[in-house]
């Protein structure tokens, strides 16, 4: 029998993401500029068998009257890192934080993870109305 049949990683729970190191800066958009934050460098673990899920994750949003830092947003990313959460469940938990943190106008997520198993999944989450002044 091969030494990695049936092996399993541990992983954490969500509890291990860490939403309180999100920070925002003041800002004013008094045009409905559109903010797009964007890495290929997010890792999750998938649940079901311990392997990291690697994804390319677009935030997009129109503030209203704060933005996102981004040294807290790569910390806050890192601590997935060896979080068990499915895929869906990651780009839910990642839009409903940055969400709740930022009230913007409009907000969407999209998170383009590697293939795995010869299959390839997007997932995107959009609220608000993209409607700039």
């Amino acid at each position: 029998m091969p030494k990695a049949e049936g092996k399993i990683l541990s992983s954490e729970g969500e509890k291990a993401i860490d939403k309180e190191i999100l920070e925002t800066i003041d800002f004013e958009n008094e045009d409905g500029e559109i903010v797009r934050c964007e890495t290929d460098e997010f890792t999750a673990v998938c649940p079901f068998s311990g392997l990291p899920d690697i994804g390319h994750i677009t935030i997009e949003y129109i503030p209203t009257n704060k933005i996102v830092e981004l040294k807290s947003l790569k910390y806050y990313f890192i601590s997935f890192r060896n979080v068990g959460v499915y895929q869906e469940r990651a780009t839910q938990r990642i839009f409903d934080d940055l969400y709740n943190l930022l009230k913007p106008n409009w907000m969407k997520i999209m998170m383009i993870y590697n293939t795995r198993g010869g299959i390839d999944v997007t997932t995107v989450i959009e609220k608000g109305e993209r409607k700039r002044k």
